[in-house]
C-alpha cells in the first residue's frame, strides 16, 4: 500500500497539469500556434537550461570516478534495451516517425520528475547516491543518442528525408546536447558559478516539465480523448518499458553478481526500479521538433504513466524476491 501511495504522489502532479492543458486548450484559451511555440521555447531555451542545472548541482569529478562500476553495469543493461529495441522496430516494421519514439521507450526514462522522488521514497537518502549513477546514463544516453533518433526520424517521404541530412550535423549537437556537453565540462574542470548565472538557469528548466505536460494536454484536446489507445507499436513499446528493459537490468546485476562483484543491495533496486520508470516526458515535444509522431509519443507517454501504477508495486516485489 505505501508503494501505491508513493506511486500516486508522484504522478498526480502530472496529471492535473495534462488535464489543466486539454481543459485550457478545449476553452480555446491558446492560439494554434501556441502549442509550436511552447515546443520551441522547451528546446531552444527550457531544456538547455535544465540539463545544465542538474549536471552540475548533482555531479562532481570526484562521483564520476566512483560511480565507474555502476556506470558500465547500468549502462550495459540500456544498451542491451537499445539493442532489442532496434531488433523489434525491424521485425514489426514500425513507421517513419515512429521508429525514434518507440525505441526510446524502451531505453529511457522520466527520471527526475518521477524516478528521484520515488526511490528516495523508497530506498532513502542513502540511495540518492546510487540514483546518479542512472541519472548520468539516462542523460547520456538520451540526450547524446535518444533525441538524436526522434529528431531523425520524421513523418516524411524518402526524398524529404534525404534533404534533411544536410542538417545532420545540427540535428547531433542540439541544445539540450550542446548544454550537457558544456556542463561536463564544467563538471570535470571543477568550475564553479556564480549564484547568479545557476539561479537563472534554474529558473528556466523549472519551465520544462510543466510546459511539456500543458502541451501533451493541447496534443490530447487537438486529437481527442480517443486517440489514447493502446494499439500495436504502444502494446509492444510498454512491455519494453516495463518488462524488457527491467530483465535486461536484472539479467546484468546477475551477471556481474556470478563474476564477483557483489553491488549493494539498495543500488541494485535503484537500477532495477529506474530501469522501469515511465517514459520521458519531453518525448511528444521531441516528436514535434523532428516532425514526428506526436500523438503516438503522447499515447506513450499518458499511457505509461498511468500504468506504472500498477507496475511499480509489481516491480517492488521482484526486488524483494532477489
Amino acid at each position: 500500500m505505501d508503494i501505491l501511495l508513493e506511486v500516486l504522489k508522484s504522478i498526480f502532479p502530472i496529471v492535473v497539469i495534462v488535464v489543466i492543458g486539454y481543459v485550457l486548450s478545449q476553452l480555446k484559451w491558446f492560439k494554434d500556434s501556441f502549442a509550436g511555440d511552447i515546443s520551441k521555447l522547451i528546446m531552444k531555451i527550457a531544456l538547455p537550461a535544465s540539463i545544465f542545472t542538474s549536471v552540475v548541482s548533482r555531479l562532481t569529478a570526484s562521483q564520476l570516478t566512483s560511480f565507474a562500476e555502476g556506470l558500465l553495469i547500468s549502462g550495459a543493461a540500456v544498451v542491451i534495451s537499445y539493442l532489442l529495441a532496434f531488433i523489434l522496430v525491424k521485425l514489426l516494421k514500425v513507421r517513419p516517425g515512429r521508429r525514434g519514439i518507440f525505441i526510446n521507450t524502451f531505453a529511457n526514462a522520466n527520471t527526475i520528475f518521477i524516478g528521484m522522488p520515488l526511490n528516495i521514497a523508497l530506498f532513502g537518502s542513502k540511495a540518492t547516491t546510487f540514483f546518479l549513477v542512472y541519472y548520468v546514463i539516462n542523460t547520456v544516453s538520451t540526450w547524446a543518442f535518444g533525441a538524436f533518433l526522434i529528431t531523425n526520424d520524421p513523418m516524411e517521404t524518402a526524398q524529404a528525408k534525404k534533404n534533411s541530412r544536410r542538417g545532420m550535423l545540427k540535428k547531433v549537437f542540439s541544445p539540450p546536447l550542446i548544454a550537457f556537453l558544456i556542463a561536463m565540462v564544467f563538471v570535470l574542470l571543477n568550475i564553479k558559478l556564480p549564484d547568479a548565472i545557476t539561479t537563472t538557469t534554474q529558473y528556466l528548466g523549472n519551465l520544462v516539465t510543466p510546459l511539456a505536460l500543458i502541451y501533451i494536454g493541447i496534443v490530447l484536446s487537438n486529437a481527442g480523448l480517443k486517440s489514447l489507445r493502446i494499439d500495436r507499436d504502444t502494446a509492444v513499446a510498454l512491455i519494453g518499458k516495463f518488462i524488457l528493459a527491467p530483465v535486461a537490468m536484472i539479467s546484468m546485476l546477475l551477471v556481474v553478481k556470478r563474476l564477483g562483484i557483489n553491488l549493494p543491495a539498495v543500488e541494485r533496486s535503484t537500477f532495477i526500479m529506474q530501469s522501469a520508470v515511465p517514459a520521458l516526458t519531453v518525448l511528444p515535444v521531441l516528436a514535434n521538433d523532428g516532425k514526428g509522431d506526436v500523438r503516438y509519443a503522447t499515447n506513450i507517454v499518458a499511457i505509461s504513466t498511468i500504468l506504472f501504477v500498477v507496475v511499480a508495486p509489481i516491480v517492488m516485489l521482484i526486488i524483494n524476491v532477489l
